[in-house]
């Protein structure tokens, strides 16, 4: 019983057909093919296999066909030249390749975007500035203990007194020569104020500029 074999090809060859029997193999079916179509290259790199899968040479026509497909006389093959392998390695490569990858996370994700719209970095610098204006009134305090705690040292070294005016006894000479301390806290706390509300400004300002810049 013969059997219809249609062979797809790769281009620039086309579609070949030929009838032969059910007991040829595919060697055979390769070199009749080859004999009787001139235009094939003569090269023992073409290669016949089912399109489910690579078989044998040796596998005949029949046994493709299988018991499940009596009655049909059609065999689809595929004629395609083989692949030269190389020296292997390709998968220890894509190792190495991957553990450099993985060296070379970074967790600044600083650019990207929550669903807002808004950039990470905009809201991370946000909550500094909210945290620095929290705790504004502590630094201030700690500012003014501080230089308090510096006049104070320097009045110590230079051995000046707060009763020192008083003492005096009206004498010119002894209060001419003598150090006299500049006590002015509410000229000393409207200072502060303006140094401080001056930052304020400008740091608001600051950052609503940035604000219209995103």
């Amino acid at each position: 019983m013969s059997t219809t074999v249609l062979v797809s090809s790769f281009p620039p060859f086309p579609t070949l057909a030929v009838s032969v029997p059910d007991d040829t193999t595919l060697e055979n079916l390769h070199d009749l093919l080859l004999a009787r179509y001139a235009f094939l290259p003569l090269t023992a790199d073409l290669r016949l296999s089912p399109v489910s899968g690579a078989v044998s040479n040796q596998t005949t026509l029949s046994s493709i066909l299988g018991p499940q497909d009596v009655g049909h006389s059609l065999v689809s093959l595929r004629l395609v030249p083989r692949m030269r392998g190389g020296k292997g390695g390709f998968g220890s490569q894509l190792r190495a390749a991957g553990g450099r990858m993985s060296s070379q996370k970074t967790s600044n994700n600083d650019s990207c975007r929550d669903l807002s719209g808004r950039r990470l970095s905009t809201i991370k610098e946000a909550k500094k500035l909210a945290e620095y204006l929290e705790q504004e009134p502590a630094r201030k305090k700690a500012a003014a203990e501080a230089q308090r705690a510096k006049l104070e040292a320097l009045e110590r070294k230079l051995g000046i007194e707060k009763d020192a005016g008083s003492s005096s006894n009206g004498d010119p000479t002894q209060v001419a020569g003598r150090k006299h301390r500049f006590d002015d806290t509410e000229y000393l706390e409207q200072s502060r104020e303006l140094v401080d509300n001056v930052k304020s400004a400008v740091t608001a300002g600051l950052l609503k500029k940035r604000k219209k810049a995103k």
